[in-house]
């Protein structure tokens, strides 16, 4: 899988890199497969058996309530015979055996034709106004004689305030008690019903798997033996019903009833709840775990297989050598697919290396001409005017001005004809515009006044021949033509951020609003490496401004901003802006 390179160190082969990326993907693969699997089968089968477990508690819980309900049902009817308040009225005030007997005989047929042929509960008495047993249906004996000091632990509790009805613990028997009271509110007695503990047994026995509980508000059982050591598992509820994992791992799921206050459990083993979920998840891991394997041996025969040419032809060039340069190389068209892919790709780079070095010399070839012809069409405009200027020096009688004036126009012959097409810096530019403004002020003397403003900065920047000239030739021969003097030309060199930029202002009648519309649109029309840019008119002021954008434009190509403007909030004049960049493209 390693084999050691010509530094001693070892380095992954071919065949193992093309191995781990394709374990990689299966990885990737299987992981997806096992999230799927998890959120759309496991998941779902799991919150299902949950969902079924919740709706089992809720089930009985919903039969305890009815059955309460009946029992409610129960006293109803029994309070709605008016003879049940006139007995127990009449009770009061009588205290003959016969009377007493005849009484409660009354009141046991009531009982009777309120509980009808089907009775599901144990027991039922009455008791009168002062908590005293009064009638039990059945004299079971095992109601208690008396209810006051129920009565008045429940008052002095909050628990029940007499109205209404309340569930209650009596012994070991469960009891429905409410008071007996007409439309007026008026107390006759107190009804209490046991409840049957074999009929709790039967709604609870056989509805799931698992065992059912069911406790009163302060925990005690109404339903199923806890021992009390387990009853630390079941949690008092926050909501009205839901599902937790008690410290046994026993899924616990409870429904809460709004009416009575008791609280159903259905506890249920874990293994019981997560079985069939279990089951599909570890189907899936060896299934998973299965495919895992195959695909490995799968994945590294197939890559030694796909790899073996290679390696013979490698093994192949490295036994060639200077003795051996005819020894016969293994040619069987055994997946050469990728040799002859890898001999097609070398000659395509081959040949695509030549076209681009071609293209880079008639494309160099192609820049120096145009930059020489656009150069030429400024050069002969500037030796006429200088040339008129020194003629006029000369019919003056100024020989002094004619020297020096000689000298400028030497140094701005040298600068103009050696290597037209050679590149220069931004200082060398600026010392032939000094030259040019030196000739220009023998003429207008103390009217023209020009300031340059530059560091050692420009000495960095690179730039065609005569490309500010031109700008500086524009002020003088169309900007001051209708102001008055003194003329200022200032010439400003910043450099900020990787950017360079030349400002050429002048305080002359600036530019008509067409003529700057005029100047960029040739500008966006008219560009360097279009043919037919090199047949317009060399005009100073118009196209003398478009070939030096155009000269800049072929050496920075996006990486040069021009602006044109003129002056405002009063100011006369006009400003030229050249910005360009050394790294950067604007566009």
């Amino acid at each position: 899988m390693t084999q050691p390179t010509g530094s001693g160190k070892y380095q992954i082969s071919l065949q193992a890199k093309v191995f781990l990326i394709f374990v990689i993907l299966l990885l990737i693969v299987l992981g997806a497969f096992t999230v799927f699997v998890n959120w759309v089968v496991v998941k779902p089968l799991k919150d299902r058996t949950v969902h079924e477990k919740l709706e089992a508690a809720a089930k009985v819980s919903d039969q305890i309530d009815f059955y309460i309900e009946s029992q409610n049902q129960l006293s109803q009817r029994i309070l709605s015979s008016k003879d049940t308040f006139s007995i127990l009225e009449q009770g009061y005030r009588s205290d003959l055996i016969y009377d007493r007997f005849h009484q409660r005989r009354r009141l046991k047929d009531i009982m009777f034709q309120a509980i009808g042929p089907s009775m599901n509960i144990k027991d039922m008495a009455i008791y009168d106004r002062d908590g005293s047993l009064f009638v039990s249906y059945l004299d079971a004996g095992n109601y208690p004689p008396s209810l006051r000091s129920f009565l008045d632990k429940s008052r002095s509790s909050g628990r029940w305030t007499g109205n209404g009805f309340i569930l209650a613990r009596q012994g070991n028997a469960i009891s429905f008690i409410r008071s007996i009271n007409n439309q007026n509110g008026k107390i006759f007695g107190y009804l209490s019903v046991q409840l049957d503990q074999a009929y709790f047994r039967s709604l609870t026995e056989g509805v799931a798997t698992g065992e059912i509980y069911v406790l009163d508000e302060q925990g005690d059982s109404i339903s199923g033996s806890i021992p009390a050591a387990d009853k630390s598992v079941f949690h008092k509820p926050s909501a009205g019903n839901g599902v937790y994992a008690d410290k046994h791992q026993n899924y616990v799921a409870y429904s809460r009833s709004d009416s009575t206050g008791w609280t159903t459990y259905l506890v249920t083993p874990k293994q019981s709840v997560l079985g069939p979920v279990d089951s599909v998840k570890y189907i899936s891991i060896l299934l998973i775990t299965s495919l895992m394997l195959f695909s490995f041996v799968y994945i590294y025969l197939s890559t030694r297989n796909i790899l073996l040419p290679i390696r013979k032809l490698r093994s192949q060039i490295w036994r060639i050598n200077y003795s051996n340069m005819n020894v016969k190389m293994d040619n069987r068209p055994q997946n050469n697919e990728l040799v002859l892919l890898n001999e097609a790709f070398q000659d395509m780079m081959e040949r695509l290396q030549q076209s681009i070095e071609r293209e880079k010399v008639a494309l160099h070839e192609e820049v120096k001409a145009r930059n020489s012809a656009l150069q030429a069409q400024i050069a002969p405009h500037f030796i006429h005017n200088v040339l008129y200027l020194i003629s006029i020096a000369a019919q003056e009688g100024k020989n002094g001005v004619v020297s020096e004036m000689c000298k400028h126009l030497s140094d701005c012959l040298r600068y103009i004809v050696s290597s037209p097409y050679a590149h220069v810096t931004l200082a060398d530019e600026l010392e032939h515009t000094k030259h040019y403004l030196s000739l220009v002020q023998q003429n207008y003397e103390e009217d023209l006044e020009w300031e340059i403003e530059t560091d050692e900065f420009s000495r960095q920047i690179q730039l065609p021949r005569l490309v500010i000239q031109p700008f500086v030739e524009n002020c003088v021969e169309h900007a001051f033509a209708n102001t008055d003097p003194p003329w200022r030309i200032k010439i400003t060199v910043k450099q900020f951020n990787g950017l360079w930029a030349v400002e050429i202002k002048d305080n002359g009648s600036g530019f008509p609003p067409d003529k700057i519309r005029e100047i960029l649109h040739n500008l966006r029309t008219s560009d360097a490496d279009e043919p037919e840019s090199r047949n317009q008119t060399a005009a100073i002021g118009n196209m003398g401004i478009v070939n030096s954008v155009n000269r800049l434009k072929l050496m920075y190509k996006n990486r040069l901003f021009f602006n044109i403007f003129n002056h405002s909030g009063g100011e006369q004049g006009a400003t030229v802006q050249i910005i360009g960049s050394l790294a950067k493209d604007f566009y």
